[in-house]
């Protein structure tokens, strides 16, 4: 009996082992079943790459018809622009006064003739230049292309060329406001040359290596432009003796067969001893021989007040104004921490510094949002002044002479963000602001308000991002006004805000029958569960909502700017709707940290630059997922480039559980590597202790032996922004700590790679094989439709 039963007991188990395998097996076929329908949804074809070409800008942005640029206001209040239409372009004037509206010249005479001329074939709508102006009255037009002058007739039949040797090159040379010569920089010294005659003179003569006038090197960006400021009278020019004497290089050297080139230039580092200095000077050029007075002042730190360089990009010097009428110049020297920001005003003949005022923050000092917004008027004794010490970008009148405040201009919880025009007689002020309207509170909008702080007055209604073209002088200006999802409309309006008459209004019919769709703008709150954060969600024309897809997070971790960038309207934002069409949804946020909302937004990650804003990456992609099922929140990628690349390493390395896929490209993963003006304003000074540095909280290099994902980190061998050094770094750390990762150095190239076809492909494919799990079309070749 008892070995009946173990018998019995035996058969029983094996029957249940027959009958585990056989359901078993049947799971496992159902899963394979699933498994591979799953594969079939998730592949991605040569057509599916195709169609995602298509949304790129280069074959979206023609499909664009109406839209208005290249704005001249005339002498006699007409404005001249350039409108595209189908084909191409035409260009068009306008009198807002009687609204009319007609051809700048004869498009169809003019192509003919031209194309007689240059031996080509060109059309009305494909004329070989953007910008023109007018000649005799406007019986004539003159413009340039190809290194040649055209003068011709308005009717277009005739044309007369010359030599445009004596034109200057913008990207060597600094043009006067009398439009007669140009300065330039040659060996180290400043020089003149009149454009009528050609005669060159030289203006400073000890200028030497390292230590040469108007040097436009700030170790990350260079230029062979000069750096300097024209008086209105085109009588003299601020600018300085530039002192690297000390500063050590950086050295890149090219990939080539045999001997490569060797690039060294000067790039300080946070850190650093020794970083650069300008002396600065002014040369008078009313006299027989230029006069270079040097102000009786210390050396400044080479910074300014909103930039990482002293010079704008064409080559303007940054925080100096000239007097209207020539006679004085006022300046801001800037701490080399950023912290501190000190107004002076010089005497060009005697080169006598007065002080006026300074301003600290405990964090970083800035003068404006878009651009630098103090103002010196000479004529009252009074400096306009712009100031966050209130936690919003504001306005202030002071008095010169005692430096004392006489009032605060503008308040309240929103900001100022560009002076664009002081009216000096009326003593009213033109300006951008934001987040003082509903809405979206980086739409800018344009208000005019007194100097005494009344009359605040918004010019432009439309809920919407505004861009306008003052003329002051005959009381008008352009407005064109969008958003992400609405296209443009340009405006004349008057000085009150009134519309005079419509130039244009954008027609995307082409465009949308092509199959585009607008981003969807949506508003999540920040990691604090309070503040709310406005951002762009990407997602597939043919979206399937009953389906699941992988998430990709473009960022730019600022803390200079966000990721979503302008907030008009535009054919195509880079591939992230290219993305989308490959099966993702891409979605971008401006985090916490990052400019354009209070101080104290902008303030968050000050001294950890390793936040990026990551925390409110992930918390707004939480919050988007529990909106959207077709959201795949255990399917999440991040991408970015520079300050994006540092920021993506930093996600797959910091959350390697949120993040499964990176592509990071020319990243700055360790700011002690990158140049110290950055990473001294937004992480503060290089400070060494027992434990290591205050930098150490944004070393991407530390985090190394985090990574669980995959990681395709990229770099240009020839980046002289963020050297490549900065990506092998990290390559370094995660051999150490034995990490597989992929990695791409493209030879010879810069900073600027990030839309490079063959790049864009291998970003495109690393998503596509590692988040969708299918393989891509194999060597996908754009530009073949």
């Amino acid at each position: 009996m008892a070995q009946t039963f173990t018998n019995l007991r035996y058969l029983s188990v094996i029957l249940a082992l027959l009958v585990f395998a056989g359901c078993a097996a049947s799971e496992q076929v159902t899963n394979q079943t699933e498994s591979q329908s799953q594969n079939n949804e998730e592949t991605v074809t040569e057509e599916d790459y195709r169609r995602a070409e298509s949304f790129l800008g280069q074959n979206t942005s023609s499909l664009v018809f109406n839209t208005i640029s290249n704005q001249t206001w005339l002498e006699d209040g007409r404005l001249t622009y350039r409108q595209t239409v189908p084909g191409g372009a035409e260009f068009f004037i306008a009198d807002p006064s009687s609204g009319e509206i007609e051809h700048a010249f004869n498009h169809e005479t003019l192509a003919e003739t031209l194309s007689e001329l240059t031996d080509s074939e060109l059309e009305a709508t494909s004329l070989p230049f953007n910008n023109f102006s007018y000649a005799d009255n406007a019986s004539r037009i003159e413009f340039s292309f190809d290194g040649t002058r055209y003068s011709c007739d308005a009717d277009g039949s005739s044309c007369e060329t010359s030599s445009d040797e004596n034109s200057y090159n913008r990207f060597s040379e600094m043009l006067s406001p009398d439009g007669e010569k140009v300065a330039f920089i040659k060996e180290y010294n400043l020089w003149m040359r009149d454009l009528e005659t050609g005669e060159e003179t030289q203006l400073t003569t000890d200028g030497e290596k390292d230590y040469g006038y108007a040097t436009n090197n700030a170790g990350w960006t260079k230029r062979d432009a000069p750096v300097l400021l024209w008086s209105p009278d085109s009588k003299r020019i601020a600018t300085f003796q530039q002192d690297s004497r000390n500063v050590k290089n950086m050295n890149l050297v090219s990939t080539a067969i045999g001997h490569t080139e060797l690039q060294q230039w000067k790039y300080p580092l946070p850190g650093d001893e020794h970083i650069f200095m300008v002396e600065r000077v002014i040369i008078n050029l009313d006299s027989e021989e230029p006069e270079v007075v040097r102000l009786d002042m210390e050396p400044d730190h080479q910074r300014s007040t909103i930039t990482d360089h002293i010079a704008a990009r064409d080559g303007t010097l940054l925080d100096a104004e000239w007097s209207s009428d020539s006679e004085m110049l006022a300046f801001v020297s800037v701490s080399r921490d950023h912290k501190e920001a000190h107004l002076q005003i010089a005497d060009p003949g005697s080169g006598e510094v007065i002080s006026v005022m300074e301003e600290k923050q405990d964090t970083f000092f800035e003068s404006g949002i878009n651009s630098i917004s103090w103002r010196y008027l000479k004529d009252s004794d009074e400096i306009i002044w712009w100031s966050q010490r209130s936690n919003w970008g504001h306005l202030y009148l002071y008095d010169i002479e005692s430096g004392e405040l006489k009032n605060q201009i503008t308040s309240g919880e929103w900001n100022v963000r560009e002076v664009l025009h002081t009216d000096e007689d009326n003593r009213v002020i033109y300006f951008l602001g934001s987040v003082r309207e509903e809405g979206n509170p980086y739409f800018q909008y344009l208000y005019k308000v007194g100097f005494d702080g009344e009359d605040l007055t918004l010019l432009t209604p439309e809920i919407a991002n505004h861009s306008v073209n003052l003329d002051v002088e005959h009381g008008m200006f352009t407005d064109t006004y969008s958003t992400p999802d609405t296209p443009p409309v340009t405006v004349v309006r008057d000085l009150d805000g009134n519309e005079l008459t419509q130039l244009a209004e954008a027609d995307i019919s082409q465009l949308t029958s092509n199959g585009w769709q607008a981003p969807r703008p949506f508003t999540v709150k920040a990691r604090d569960g309070e503040t709310d954060l406005h951002g762009l969600m990407y997602t597939p024309t043919n979206l399937d909502e009953s389906k699941s897809y992988p998430i990709l997070n473009y960022l730019y971790p600022g803390p200079q700017s966000g990721s979503v960038g302008s907030r008009s309207f535009s054919a195509a934002r880079s591939d992230k709707q290219a993305l989308a069409e490959l099966g993702f949804i891409v979605v971008e946020v401006d985090a916490m940290g990052t400019p354009g909302r209070s101080k104290e937004f902008h303030d968050v990650y000050y001294g950890n630059m390793g936040d990026n804003g990551l925390p409110d990456q992930i918390t707004m992609i939480e919050q988007l997922a529990e909106r959207h099922s077709f959201m795949d929140i255990d399917r999440v990628g991040i991408y970015g480039h520079s300050g994006g690349g540092f920021a993506s390493t930093r996600g797959i390395l910091e959350y390697p559980d949120f993040y499964k896929v990176a592509v990071s490209g020319a990243g700055n993963h360790d700011n002690r590597n990158y140049t110290d003006a950055w990473g001294e304003k937004w992480q503060g000074l290089l400070v060494e202790g027992e434990d290591g540095t205050n930098y150490d909280n944004q070393s991407n290099p530390l985090l190394a032996e985090n990574l669980k994902g995959k990681l395709l980190i990229t770099h240009g061998t020839l980046d002289t922004n963020v050297p490549p050094f900065n990506t092998l770094i990290v390559v370094d750390a995660l051999i150490e700590a034995n990490k597989d990762f992929d990695m791409i150095m493209l030879p010879n190239r810069g900073h600027g790679y990030y839309g490079e076809p063959f790049m864009m492909r291998k970003r495109w494919d690393y998503f596509v094989k590692h988040l969708k799990n299918t393989e891509p079309p194999k060597e996908y070749e754009f530009g073949q439709q």
